[in-house]
């Protein structure tokens, strides 16, 4: 019998998540708030890192191509300014509303779906725009009100099962 078939292989699949084929979902990592146009961003940013260094909840990292951008894994945005008032460039514009253009959503793997009484994304939630309506006889099923989410992320980090991704907001 040889070595290989004494691996029980099924057991490897724990290490899928830390493989570099598995990147976390691209608009959980995305540009910085109040940053209108792609094109223009990457065009006119220098890379000088002074918005990563300006950010307050350190959650704006380099990204692909040493561009910065918002990883949403690390915390959530305060909307401080920090990042448009150090940086030395025209590349951020602070009457955008909305801020950010995602929106949250909550997919299957949600504790709550599977019966399991959580509520770590409602208790972040400044805005109050993930709630938990009761259900007879089951635990709180979230409900998330999109006119009031304004998209900070604060909900990502604190998901224990990673139930909550972005979605880009429609463009009117």
């Amino acid at each position: 019998m040889s070595q290989n078939n004494l691996i029980d292989h099924s057991k490897r699949g724990i290490f899928h998540r830390f493989s570099s084929k598995n990147k976390i979902h691209p608009l959980i990592q995305q540009r910085l708030p109040w940053v209108n146009n792609e094109a223009d961003f990457v065009s006119k940013c220098t890379q000088c890192e002074k918005c990563i260094k300006a950010c307050e909840e350190n959650i704006i990292v380099k990204g692909d191509g040493g561009f910065p951008i918002v990883d949403f894994t690390k915390g959530e945005c305060t909307f401080c300014e920090g990042c448009a008032q150090n940086c030395p460039e025209n590349l951020f514009d602070l009457t955008i509303v909305p801020t950010f253009s995602h929106k949250i959503s909550i997919n299957e793997s949600c504790l709550a779906k599977h019966s399991v009484e959580c509520r770590s994304c409602s208790d972040m939630c400044e805005t109050q725009a993930i709630r938990f309506q009761l259900v007879l006889g089951n635990v709180a099923q979230p409900q998330i009100n999109l006119d009031v989410c304004n998209g900070c992320g604060g909900c990502v980090a604190v998901c224990p099962t990673s139930a909550i991704s972005m979605t880009l907001e429609e463009q009117k």
